[in-house]
């Protein structure tokens, strides 16, 4: 009897140390009286954990995503460009790449966030942004000033560094237009007013409450969408490109010489380095870690498939062969077409945005520059300026509200919906390819007066690698 009476009390006691321990763990958790009146009784501890979880989750992602952006540009492109040219040429893609990932970056942080996402009012306001966030001013580690309001769990740090890697991609994607050819030191001062002058505008058009918004107050047409980029990085990208081919002119020996890519594997290994890191790119566009955002991963991943078979296709039709390029291309131009469409189109469609883009490409980079017979060297006309068209056109015809319910006011081109969206659509295509043409012009001719566009002969038939960096990357014995 006196060991159960012990028993029992060491269990009482026990018990008693328990709920003491579970009472003082529910009193932590539990608002104090001044923070309920502080908050009228709205945020309680608890609430307040898990509006911290979610800013962890979302920030986690974020940040992913914006790696996996920079990874795109090197090594991503840089293997994808560089496999392509001759391989007098390969250091000299490299380092644009690689350069530009340092130059642009310190672009966006002195004046480049702020006239992309700065605000300002009046008609001016919607043209570009203002200098509040010049040198990083007011830019806080905490959620605050980030223009979305999907991204209330967000610090602006990482909000501004993601799209900072957009900001170095889209100039990046250009080199592939005037590769072997182009100055390097005039490939430096082109990208600095290209991306001020052309990507930034853009740029506070599309995202930043500008021009082309949708929805937004005197926005052209209504606004277009654009999820991650169609027009702001590949349309205008595409377009510039293939001025700056055209008026730069032909490689030495186009034509006639052999310019077949030197080393393929370099270019298949890029094309599966830009495809992971373009989940990034569009599903980190969602600014959460949320449902959104596994709908663009998915989404991309499809169409970027859809691509790489409809390209490869074509060549078994066309010439009873699919090749390794081939498919590496197709794969992404259904990356590029999907940019735009990523957040409002579900997975079906997905597959058809991908093999249209697939297809339009391929005789956009075969029959169309055969046809004019512009040196546009890695296509980056034929398959981002062509395939962002695409996919901006076709989230017209398939964006859909069951996907992003933000968009739910009527404006689609649903299965059920009208034709309002389409003309916004068009219209911010149109719009981007003008504005980005008529200002690359300037930008071309003012360099080309002032410090010349192109390489000398010698310097062209040397390669660049050693006329414009005194390196080498191949050393022939």
């Amino acid at each position: 009897m006196r060991h159960h009476r012990a028993l029992a009390l060491l269990m009482c006691l026990v018990c008693w140390i328990a709920s003491a321990g579970i009472s003082a763990a529910y009193a932590d958790d539990a608002p104090t009286a001044a923070e309920g009146a502080a908050d009228h009784g709205s945020n309680s501890a608890v609430e307040q954990r898990l509006n911290d979880a979610a800013l962890a989750g979302n920030n986690a992602w974020m940040l992913t995503s914006a790696a996996l952006v920079l990874f795109m540009t090197a090594p991503g492109l840089a293997f994808f460009y560089s496999g392509l040219v001759r391989r007098k040429n390969v250091l000299g893609v490299m380092m644009q790449c690689l350069f530009l990932m340092g130059l642009m970056t310190v672009i966006w942080g002195l004046w480049g966030y702020s006239l992309a996402f700065g605000g300002g009012e009046g008609f001016l306001g919607s043209l570009i942004g203002n200098f509040d966030y010049a040198f990083m001013n007011n830019v806080k580690m905490q959620n605050g000033v980030a223009p979305i309001t999907v991204l209330d769990n967000l610090p602006d740090l990482s909000f501004m560094v993601f799209q900072g890697m957009f900001f170095i991609i889209t100039p990046a994607l250009i080199c592939g237009a005037f590769a072997e050819r182009m100055k390097f030191s005039t490939m430096v001062v082109f990208s600095i007013l290209w991306g001020t002058f052309v990507y930034c505008p853009l740029a506070h058009w599309v995202w930043g409450g500008g021009l082309l918004a949708f929805g937004e107050e005197g926005a052209l047409a209504g606004g277009a969408l654009d999820f991650a980029g169609g027009t702001v990085v590949h349309i205008s990208s595409g377009v510039s490109a293939l001025l700056c081919a055209i008026l730069i002119g032909r490689r030495l020996g186009f034509g006639h010489d052999d310019m077949r890519p030197h080393n393929l594997t370099y270019t298949a290994m890029g094309a599966a380095m830009l495809w992971v890191g373009w989940f990034g790119f569009n599903a980190g566009s969602a600014g959460a870690s949320n449902s959104l955002a596994a709908n663009a991963f998915v989404v991309t991943h499809f169409s970027a498939a859809a691509g790489a078979i409809a390209w490869a296709g074509m060549e078994w039709i066309t010439r009873r062969q699919a090749s390794i390029l081939g498919t590496a291309s197709g794969a992404v131009a259904g990356l590029v077409c999907i940019t735009p469409a990523s957040g409002f189109v579900q997975p079906m469609p997905a597959l058809v945005i991908g093999l249209a883009g697939g297809v339009v490409c391929f005789f956009a980079c075969s029959k169309l520059k055969a046809k004019f017979g512009y040196d546009d060297s890695l296509d980056a006309f034929g398959v981002h300026g062509v395939g962002g068209t695409v996919g901006a056109i076709l989230t017209g015809v398939f964006a859909t509200k069951h996907v992003n319910p933000d968009y739910a006011d009527g404006m689609f081109y649903d299965l059920q919906g009208g034709t309002t969206l389409m003309i916004g659509q068009v219209v911010a295509v149109i719009v981007t390819v003008v504005f980005s043409l008529v200002v690359t012009f300037v930008i071309l001719k003012v360099l080309d007066m002032a410090m010349g566009l192109r390489v000398s002969q010698e310097e062209e038939t040397q390669g660049l690698d050693l006329s414009q960096h005194g390196e080498e990357g191949y050393i022939v014995s």
